[in-house]
């Protein structure tokens, strides 16, 4: 466990871009949950409900990170109740979304006003390829019948994401979400995952001012990347992916990594 720690807050406006002032690189604060869920999307709970269950779990910080897209229509009250739960807890909330890379050059399924958000969750469930997205059991199926490699799934996977990262931090403060999560799911070790293939990710997360969430529900990324991101100099952050509000700040994996 990292002695250091992560503070959340606000983009501040650059120019014409923000820069993430979330913390510092090779910090990983445990009273901080940089990405939770609630009943407007893929959660169960509202955000009242998740913000309680944080308080008494002792954190300080929340990151609200509902999927969303292109045809999300509820950003605003989203974004509204978040600001109300403000006003009843001295933990920083932030409002995030969580949205997927859908081609291979990082073109993300946005919604369409990003302009409630805080930050951007950026993730990635299945692999751009060509005019394809290819989830788990296809790449798996790919992999059998020798059509993929290992190494070209890692290779495209860090290419998409990179682009991902390098689009979405036009808009907002970004952070990676469950990163190469698709890997494990589609059976590949991450050994597939070259130390060129971790400097190209470091280096676009740092140039961006991307911070890497460290998933408890997805088990993300593996040790092994972790500390190579770590060493590389990338931000960390603790994120429990949690869809009930018992689950927040809840921390397991992230304490054996």
């Amino acid at each position: 466990m990292f002695s250091t720690t992560v503070n959340f807050s606000r983009g501040v406006v650059v120019g014409a871009k923000q820069e993430s002032v979330i913390g510092a690189a090779c910090a990983l604060d445990l009273t901080v949950d940089a990405h939770v869920h609630t009943g407007f999307s893929a959660g169960r709970d509202a955000v009242g409900v998740v913000v309680s269950a944080a308080d008494r779990a002792g954190l300080t910080a929340l990151t609200f990170a509902d999927q969303a897209g292109p045809d999300t229509t509820w950003l605003n009250a989203y974004a509204d109740a978040v600001r109300r739960a403000r006003h009843r807890t001295e933990m920083t909330l932030r409002v995030a979304a969580e949205v997927e890379i859908v081609r291979p050059d990082g073109w993300l399924a946005l919604p369409a006003d990003l302009t409630q958000l805080d930050a951007l969750s950026v993730a990635i469930s299945a692999l751009p390829i060509g005019d394809e997205l290819l989830d788990a059991r296809a790449i798996r199926a790919l992999l059998a019948d020798g059509a993929l490699t290992a190494e070209l799934v890692a290779e495209q996977l860090i290419a998409a994401t990179v682009q991902g990262l390098e689009r979405a931090s036009r808009y907002v403060p970004t952070q990676l979400a469950r990163p190469l999560a698709l890997l494990a799911q589609a059976g590949v070790d991450d050994a597939a995952v070259s130390p060129a293939l971790i400097a190209d990710l470091a280096a676009a997360c740092r140039g961006t001012g991307t911070v890497v969430e460290i998933s408890e529900a997805w088990r993300s990324p593996s040790p092994r990347l972790v500390a190579l991101l770590r060493d590389a100099g990338v931000t960390l952050v603790p994120a429990s992916d949690a869809r009930y509000a018992a689950e927040v700040g809840g921390w397991q994996y992230l304490r054996r990594v």
